[in-house]
């Protein structure tokens, strides 16, 4: 499913990432693409917002991961995991943080620069690809939910041995 939307502000930026996370459950990926400044730091605030998060959102550029607590649908602590790729070198530095602890664990997780990820973005997540538009303040946002997680071929092997 792929959805487009253009917004005229950073509050109707915000908007729309509280759309957004009212469809996020637990164990969601959501990788940010787009050009420096284009706002993916102001969706991932709309997103924590939406969840109650009380803490300041600002963009982990220089400690590459931000932890926020909010409260899920059932009023439930609920863990946000911020990861800001944007000076990673290599998947060296990827591996060091433990990445799977966040793409496969209980919390939601935001990825500002996930392109640097590669192969290791997991297939079950939602894209969001900002870029700008006519103005300063206009910004193109699209949508896009991959929900199937792919089968690896460990997976499928450890599946015909049950």
């Amino acid at each position: 499913m792929r959805e487009e939307h253009w917004t005229s502000s950073e509050q109707e930026t915000l908007e729309l990432a509280r759309a957004l996370a009212v469809r996020l459950q637990r164990g969601d990926v959501v990788a940010l693409l787009g050009e420096l400044g284009s706002g993916k730091t102001v969706f991932v605030k709309g997103i924590c917002r939406a969840f109650g998060a009380q803490e300041h959102v600002s963009s982990p550029s220089f400690v590459i991961l931000n932890r926020y607590e909010g409260k899920d649908q059932s009023n439930r602590e609920l863990l946000i995991y911020h990861l800001d790729l944007y000076r990673v070198k290599s998947l060296d530095e990827i591996y060091d943080l433990g990445f799977e602890e966040f793409f496969y664990g209980d919390g939601i997780t935001l990825i500002e620069w996930a392109e640097q990820l590669g192969d290791l973005l997991p297939s079950k997540r939602y894209d969001v690809h900002l870029s700008y538009g006519e103005s300063d303040s206009h910004r193109r946002i699209t949508i896009e939910s991959f929900q199937t997680q792919a089968v690896s071929a460990e997976s499928e092997k450890n599946a015909g041995r049950q």
